[in-house]
């Protein structure tokens, strides 16, 4: 038998072949500083959680440079069916659900994600056919397979669940919400209490078979954690590049007013 065909969502197709991915954060509507980033990473982590963006605003910079390297994905400030909806209408490959506590979001993020007969994404007339479903693929009958349902697990409860969350069916990766798991546990991210609950995450993850990350990108080295963290919010580019305005100091374009990079 043959192999199967290369998914168009490359940020996807390099972590089923266990490799890193890493974005820049996107907070700002600007498609010019956009479309420069985004030739130089894995993914493109819109922020709609910490941040005025509006769904029109991310689907104009979609439209700006619909394939650049960097594959867009969304945070989005819950798992509604229409935060969802309108994330994947206008193009998004991928969804980032924060603070997931139980089962109950994990399935609830889940169900609108993907197309029947897995899920209860309905059929819309947005961009993302246009920008998919292009050189004779359909984009229909794809999707599903390219897109990727990752959930944020950033409080003690969520912890205490990461198991059941996980093997929920169609969560493809799983990640510590560094920042706010700090905040809301009350350890400092040096304490030996909050990397206990790191690691649970890590190996509950694991054991139900998905992928793990991290939502900040200096644990990619140096952290026990980073050989089994394969998804990472910010972190280095491809290919060297720095923002020129920002010095090299920091990798994304738009820092968030509040979030999960690297401060």
């Amino acid at each position: 038998m043959g192999q199967p065909p290369k998914l168009y969502n490359t940020a996807k197709q390099k972590l089923l072949e266990g490799k890193q991915v890493f974005s820049f954060t996107q907070s700002k509507a600007d498609p010019a500083a956009y479309c420069e980033a985004a030739k130089h990473y894995d993914y493109a982590w819109f922020e709609m959680q910490h941040s005025t963006l509006e769904f029109k605003d991310v689907e104009a910079m979609i439209a700006a440079c619909p394939h650049s390297a960097a594959i867009p994905m969304i945070r989005l400030p819950d798992a509604q069916e229409w935060h969802i909806q309108h994330a994947t209408d206008i193009g998004a490959l991928g969804v980032v659900i924060p603070t997931v506590d139980d089962v109950e979001r994990a399935q609830e993020a889940v169900k609108w994600s993907r197309y029947p007969p897995v899920a209860r994404r309905s059929a819309g007339s947005g961009q993302a056919t246009k920008i998919w479903g292009v050189h004779g693929i359909d984009y229909r009958q794809t999707f599903n397979d390219n897109m990727l349902v990752v959930l944020m697990i950033e409080t003690p409860t969520g912890v205490a669940n990461a198991y059941d969350i996980a093997r929920v069916p169609g969560v493809d990766v799983v990640i510590i919400g560094n920042h706010d798991l700090s905040s809301f546990s009350g350890f400092a991210q040096s304490d030996d209490r909050y990397q206990m609950l790191m690691t649970k995450v890590r190996d509950d993850v694991l054991r139900a078979g998905k992928i793990f990350g991290l939502a900040n990108a200096t644990y990619a080295k140096g952290n026990p954690l980073s050989k089994d963290a394969r998804f990472f919010q910010n972190g280095p580019s491809n290919d060297g590049w720095t923002p020129p305005a920002r010095g090299g100091a920091r990798v994304d374009t738009n820092a968030p007013p509040s979030g999960e990079g690297p401060r």
